[in-house]
């Protein structure tokens, strides 16, 4: 479903990822473990088409998606909640979780289909919905971002450092949402960045590692 094949990335000349290499398969839950500054997010930014390689490919559903923009990433039903979350505050939690479903043009009665089963998947943001974002806490703000992602990410979603800085508390909610979440959709990919390994061991079947933008089996 999602591969980098000898992806390289450099940022303002300085390499980041170097050569690396990695496949999620349609319904594969796979970990990417590292230190800070290791290259997780650009991993990421990279599937998404945020960052051009210098080197390699990417390819989705088996196509070779490099040159593809950004902004057409979404549309190939591949859904992204970077770790800063990056919600409209003014905005409803409704609101935020509808608008790539808006910017994509999704006929109504798809994007009401799509919200109503993420609020099956994940009951809190029904209960949230008419809040506005701005006022949530980092948590619920964090579950809102996984709301948006699967609002567009019907293939694979990207969840980018989910676990970090959450209370125990809502780290555990959060993992028995992404474990709904995988019932529920058993076809589809998730890629799951993080720091700490063990937050994440129950939830995937595979982990890799990387450091210093190389990347190996965990």
């Amino acid at each position: 479903m999602l591969e980098l094949d000898g992806v390289s990335v450099a940022i303002a000349g300085a390499p980041v990822l170097r050569r690396v290499s990695l496949q999620v398969p349609p319904g594969g839950r796979v970990a990417l473990i590292g230190r800070n500054g290791a290259g997780k997010t650009t991993t990421l930014r990279a599937l998404m088409g945020l960052l051009a390689p210098g080197e390699g490919r990417i390819l989705i559903g088996g196509e070779d998606a490099t040159s593809v923009p950004a902004h057409h990433r979404a549309r190939l039903g591949i859904g992204y909640a970077p770790e800063e979350r990056r919600l409209f505050g003014t905005f409803s939690v409704r609101e935020n979780i509808l608008l790539p479903a808006e910017v994509l043009g999704l006929p109504g009665p798809e994007a009401a289909r799509r919200l109503e089963l993420i609020f099956t998947l994940l009951p809190e943001l029904k209960d949230l919905a008419p809040r506005r974002a701005g006022g949530l806490s980092g948590g619920q703000g964090k579950m809102v971002a996984l709301g948006r992602a699967l609002m567009v990410g019907t293939r694979a979603v990207l969840l980018d450092e989910p676990f970090q800085g959450l209370a125990p508390v809502l780290a555990q909610r959060y993992a028995e949402a992404l474990k709904r979440l995988r019932d529920a959709l058993p076809g589809l990919a998730i890629l799951i960045t993080e720091s700490n390994p063990e937050l994440l061991r129950p939830l995937v079947e595979a982990t890799l590692e990387i450091e210093r933008g190389e990347i190996g089996a965990g």
